[in-house]
C-alpha cells in the first residue's frame, strides 16, 4: 500500500506532492544540492512546506506521507516509479516514526517554547545521516509561541541544502506572514462523507451502515470517525453530548449539563495521565539511576519539576481538546437543527438523530437556532481565552435554554 494512500479525498494534494518528490528524488541521485529559491514556484520541489486545512482532513498525515516519499529507498525508483511505495526501509521507518532524519515535533502543551526551537534549527544545518533528506515535521505550527516563530524564521530563511521543512497548521493566518512567505501551501479540503466511509469499510472493516452514519457525524474529521466507527466509549460520549439540547428546559438542568460536561473532559485527562505521565516519571528515574529509597541524583529534581510542568500542561490541553470536540458535535447538531427547519433536502451530519433533531426544530424558530449555534461558538472562544471551563459551559448551556 502507498504512504499516498493514507490521505482520503486529496487527489489534488497527492498530485502536488507525488511531483515534488519525484523532483526531490532526481536531485538526491543526482547529488546535486537542492536549494530551490525560498517559497519559490521555479521548482517542484523546495525546502519549505506549510500544510493547513480542516481539523482532522488530514494536514499531520500529508506531512508524514510527504517525508516518507522523501526518504523513499525502493528499486522502482530506478524503472520511473513514484516514492512513496510503503514498503522499502525508508518509508517505513518514517512511518513507524523510527528514521533517524526526520524529527516530528509534537507538543504535549499549549504552545512550542523557542528552546525546542532553536534545538531544531541547529539540528536542521547539519546534513542527513543515512537518508536522502533531513526532515523537520512540525504537526503544530500554530502554538509556536512568538520568540519561537522568529527562532524557527532564521532555519527557514537560510536553509540547509538537503534540509526540508514541513509544517502543519489550521490556516494560514496561524502562522507568521514571514514564515509562510517562505513555504510553498498545501490547502487539504475537507473529505467527503462518502470517501471516509469507504475508507472505513475498506482499513477498518466497518460495516457499510456503520461506516457511513461515523462518517457523517465525524463532519470531514477522519479520526473522529474512525473513532466513532471503532470505539463504542466514543460513540456513548457523544450520544451523552448530543442529549445536551433536550435537557437545558430548566436552569437546573443547564447546570448539570454544563457540570457533566466539565466533568468528563477532566476525567479524561485524569485518565491520560494516570497511565502516561507514571511511565514517564518512572523512565525518567530510572534514566538517572535512581534506586528507591536511596536519596535523588545531582539534578534530578529539576527535571522532574521539570516534567511535571509538562504533564499539567498536557492535562489543560486534553481537558480543552475533549471540550472541543463536544463543542464540534453540539455544533453539528445545532446545524441539522437549522437544515430541518429551512427544509434542506439530503444527509444530515446526525442522520441518526433525526427524531432529537426534528424535536428541537419544531420548537424554534430558526432565529433561535443561529443564536443557540453563536453561544457555542462563543463558548469555544472562551475557552481559547481561558476563562474557567464550567463558567464557560455554563454560559453556553443558558444561552441554549434561552434561544
Amino acid at each position: 500500500m502507498s504512504v499516498w494512500d493514507d490521505l482520503v479525498g486529496q487527489d489534488r494534494v497527492v498530485e502536488q506532492l507525488e511531483a515534488a518528490a519525484r523532483a526531490a528524488n532526481a536531485t538526491a541521485t543526482a547529488g546535486r544540492s537542492a536549494a530551490p529559491v525560498p517559497g519559490g514556484n521555479a521548482s517542484l520541489m523546495t525546502h519549505a512546506w506549510l500544510f493547513t486545512g480542516p481539523p482532522g482532513a488530514g494536514q499531520i498525515t500529508a506531512a508524514r506521507s510527504f517525508a516518507a516519499a522523501l526518504q523513499c529507498t525502493s528499486p522502482d525508483l530506478a524503472l520511473g516509479g513514484t516514492p512513496g511505495c510503503g514498503f522499502c526501509d525508508g518509508c517505513h521507518t518514517v512511518l513507524a516514526g523510527s528514521h533517524a532524519d526526520v524529527k516530528q515535533v509534537r507538543t504535549d502543551g499549549l504552545s512550542i517554547g523557542v528552546g525546542d526551537m532553536r534545538d531544531l534549527v541547529l539540528r536542521a544545518s547539519s546534513y542527513p545521516t543515512g537518508g536522502r533528506w533531513s526532515v523537520i515535521l512540525i504537526d503544530a505550527a500554530h502554538r509556536l509561541t512568538e520568540a519561537a516563530a522568529n527562532a524557527l524564521l532564521k532555519g527557514v530563511e537560510e536553509p540547509s541544502p538537503r534540509t526540508v521543512w514541513l509544517l502543519c497548521a489550521p490556516s494560514v493566518q496561524d502562522v507568521l506572514p514571514t514564515i509562510r512567505s517562505r513555504c510553498r501551501l498545501l490547502v487539504l479540503r475537507t473529505p467527503s462523507a462518502d470517501a471516509v466511509a469507504d475508507m472505513l469499510v475498506r482499513r477498518d472493516g466497518v460495516e457499510p451502515e456503520a461506516a457511513r452514519l461515523a462518517a457523517l457525524a465525524g463532519q470531514g474529521n477522519i479520526d473522529r470517525s474512525r473513532r466513532l466507527a471503532v470505539d463504542e466509549q466514543a460513540r456513548a460520549r457523544r450520544a451523552d453530548v448530543l442529549r445536551i439540547p433536550l435537557e437545558v428546559a430548566d436552569l437546573g438542568g443547564c447546570l448539570a449539563a454544563a457540570q457533566r460536561l466539565v466533568d468528563t473532559a477532566k476525567a479524561d485527562a485524569e485518565a491520560l495521565a494516570e497511565t502516561q505521565d507514571a511511565k514517564e516519571t518512572e523512565d525518567l528515574k530510572a534514566a538517572y539511576g535512581a534506586a528507591e529509597g536511596s536519596r535523588a541524583p545531582r539534578g534530578m529534581a529539576g527535571a522532574v519539576k521539570e516534567l511535571e510542568k509538562r504533564q499539567k500542561s498536557r492535562a489543560t490541553r486534553t481537558r480543552r481538546e475533549t471540550l472541543g470536540v463536544a463543542l464540534g458535535d453540539l455544533l453539528g447538531f445545532y446545524r441539522d437543527v437549522l437544515a430541518v427547519q429551512l427544509g434542506t433536502t439530503g444527509a444530515l451530519a446526525n442522520e441518526d438523530q433525526r427524531p432529537a433533531l426534528q424535536r428541537i426544530a419544531a420548537g424554534g424558530m430558526p432565529e433561535n437556532t443561529l443564536r443557540r449555534i453563536e453561544a457555542v461558538l462563543a463558548c469555544r472562544r472562551a475557552l481559547d481565552r481561558n476563562v474557567d471551563p464550567l463558567l464557560a459551559v455554563e454560559a453556553m448551556t443558558v444561552a441554549l435554554r434561552a434561544g
